[in-house]
């Protein structure tokens, strides 16, 4: 087995078992060979589009978990995959139902197996609300990046020295976070517009909070790296990981309303993104391609704008997948281009 494919072995497996799982799942809810192959398309589709989501997403976890202790990334890789599996996968929607339906967590499961339409339209309602939070974390993510005064690599030169030069004056981030949130709201009909916010200032407030929660426990270490050694940047990694499914998940609900085949068809796309991160973090990836991170991060920042835009307009999944493609492809070709030119003026 080549170096690359090894760390795609878990997931392999996982993909075997969860395809077998959705085959079984189609059978039993359709009892028809057509109902089994459908099953089986809708969870290969779910799957490729976490991969393409989350793509991103494997490149940030990848750079914050090069910097955790052994022993925390271990237990985020392990711990994790189950928390971002059937906690986001699972637990996270029947959670949804079950508080807008006022009923309990079993009554969820029981209305998802037996009247899955009315369990997509609750879903759905939720979906406002949900982008808001996700997208204003995203956001926060993402301009902690751009708005770091110690970052010395700009892939977009001018743009991205301005706001890094911008970035040592405290509180930029929420400033901007503001404005923006603010110029969105216009667009929301003036009964939406509060309860956008509110769920958008949730969403700050998570973030700044998980970030001094973080920065207080890791602080306790030895190293006092905040955010960076332990349990922070577990706690951290795993509210990052939460953002990024909240679209997948809402957006699964176009190609079936079956809780179980979403589900398997997210839980397969989850364990390819686990494998990238592990590859990205072992064969410094991140540090042989100097842009890639900043194509990360423009695509979460493009992710955070269209989770906003959703409840107005009407984004196909798929757009949004491709376009964080494109971003991380741009961001490795100019990473290529930059080493070829510097390996080629250290020769001379």
């Amino acid at each position: 087995m080549s170096s690359t494919l090894r760390y795609f072995t878990w997931a392999f497996a996982f993909t075997a078992i969860g395809l077998a799982l959705s085959v079984w799942v189609g059978w039993s809810f359709t009892g028809t060979v057509q109902g089994m192959l459908q099953f089986l398309f809708i969870t290969t589709v779910l799957a490729a589009l976490e991969i393409s989501l989350s793509f991103d997403n494997a490149i940030v976890n990848a750079n914050v978990l090069k910097r955790m202790s052994p022993v925390w990334q271990h237990r985020f890789l392990t711990w994790g995959i189950i928390i971002a599996v059937f906690g986001m996968r699972i637990v996270f929607p029947l959670a949804i139902v079950a508080i807008a339906a006022g009923t309990g967590p079993w009554a969820a499961v029981v209305l998802a197996a037996e009247d899955p339409a009315q369990y997509a339209h609750i879903m759905k309602e939720a979906h406002p609300d949900i982008a808001a939070f996700g997208g204003t974390f995203l956001l926060m993510v993402a301009l902690s990046f751009f708005l770091d005064p110690d970052k010395d690599a700009h892939w977009l030169g001018g743009l991205e020295k301005f706001f890094a030069r911008h970035g040592s004056t405290r509180g930029t981030d929420v400033l901007v976070t503001i404005a923006v949130l603010l110029g969105v709201s216009q667009f929301f009909p003036d009964a939406q517009s509060g309860r956008f916010l509110t769920m958008a200032m949730w969403g700050m407030l998570t973030y700044l909070v998980v970030h001094a929660v973080g920065a207080a426990l890791d602080s306790r270490g030895p190293e006092k790296v905040a955010v960076q050694g332990g349990l922070g940047a577990f706690l951290y990694l795993e509210m990052l990981d939460a953002s990024f499914s909240f679209d997948g998940v809402i957006g699964a609900f176009a190609l079936t309303q079956n809780l179980f085949i979403i589900a398997i068809g997210l839980g397969i796309g989850a364990m390819y993104v686990r494998s990238m991160t592990i590859m990205l973090v072992e064969k410094g990836t991140l540090s042989a391609y100097r842009f890639l991170e900043h194509g990360a991060f423009y695509a979460i920042l493009v992710l955070a704008i269209i989770m906003f835009l959703q409840p107005l307009m009407h984004i196909p999944e798929v757009v949004t997948g491709l376009i964080g493609v494109v971003l991380i492809g741009a961001a490795l070709l100019s990473s290529v281009r930059w080493s070829r030119v510097n390996e080629a003026t250290d020769t001379v």
